[in-house]
């Protein structure tokens, strides 16, 4: 008796040049904009994680999961709402809502909401250390008003060196984060293998050490703020910021030159748009990471 055998036809998968223009992309549906809800559901493509809408801010939309761990991403394509390509958009500008970032109303430093008056919250047990008192200074600025509402301690990191002793003496823990903002690391160095033998640590699961990738926190602010098209390119036999006052034109003969010009970069930040991206999305990691464990009341 003859077997009845189904043949298999139609597509060929090695068929025509599978290196041609085009192939890496030939497989994506294209995003359709998708504007932002307080609550909705989003998956992140590129990582899979999932989570629910909390907020957005600076251009990042922060995502909280099961787990009410939240996690920050740059606002625009990359998503996925019940499965279909999405590019996330901001609400378009109108009566102020929960986690609106487009009224000028109430509005704090970062472009958070800001929070009502009332009672001072309690400190949180998680704290932020800030290298670099100008470092320290800009992230009052922008995101003292957040900090304060949130509970979170900011503290002043005088160097990597001391990361070690200030971990053990924190005794990180659950509930009890250590969030970390350094100074440009540079992969190999001292400042490096010391953040690594950190985090390697029996407590390293509740430190997060982030690095902005600036040469100084003063090219964290736009150039344009100061005049400049771009932050100038000073040659490493010329201590940088002596080299940066030199190109404004401002004295820098002496610390307190330094000092005043720093003041002067400081005065043209009003805000989040004032800053770089880069080091926009690092504190936002960390404000995110020190109070994932803690529940505030608004």
């Amino acid at each position: 008796m003859q077997k009845d055998v189904t043949r298999v036809t139609g597509v060929n998968r090695y068929s025509g040049d599978v290196l041609a223009s085009g192939w890496r992309q030939a497989h994506i549906t294209q995003s359709e904009d998708w504007v932002l809800e307080v609550g909705a559901v989003i998956e992140d493509a590129a990582t899979g994680y999932t989570g629910a809408v909390v907020r957005w801010e600076n251009g990042l939309v922060v995502l909280e999961d099961r787990s009410r761990k939240r996690r920050s991403f740059p606002i625009g394509p990359g998503f996925l709402v019940e499965g279909r390509p999405v590019a996330l958009k901001l609400p378009p500008r109108g009566p102020q809502k929960p986690g609106s970032m487009e009224s000028g109303v109430g509005r704090t430093a970062s472009g958070s909401i800001a929070a009502p008056i009332g009672r001072a919250r309690t400190a949180l047990p998680s704290r932020i250390y800030v290298e670099g008192r100008h470092d320290a200074e800009l992230v009052e600025k922008v995101w003292g008003d957040d900090l304060r509402h949130e509970g979170v301690v900011v503290e002043y990191l005088g160097g990597v060196d001391d990361l070690p002793a200030i971990v053990e003496e924190f005794a990180p823990t659950q509930g009890r984060r250590l969030g970390v903002l350094v100074d440009h690391l540079v992969p190999g160095s001292k400042e490096s293998r010391i953040v690594d033998e950190v985090l390697a640590g029996k407590a390293g699961e509740y430190v997060l050490v982030t690095g902005h990738p600036y040469i100084d926190i003063w090219q964290a602010v736009k150039p344009e703020r100061v005049g400049l098209d771009a932050w100038p390119q000073i040659p490493r036999s010329i201590e940088w910021k002596t080299g940066i006052c030199d190109a404004l034109g401002w004295p820098h003969d002496k610390q307190a030159d330094i000092a005043a010009a720093w003041q002067k970069i400081l005065a043209k930040v009003n805000g989040w748009s004032d800053l770089e991206r880069e080091l926009l999305t690092q504190v936002e990691l960390l404000i995110d990471f020190v109070t994932q464990d803690h529940v505030t009341e608004d």
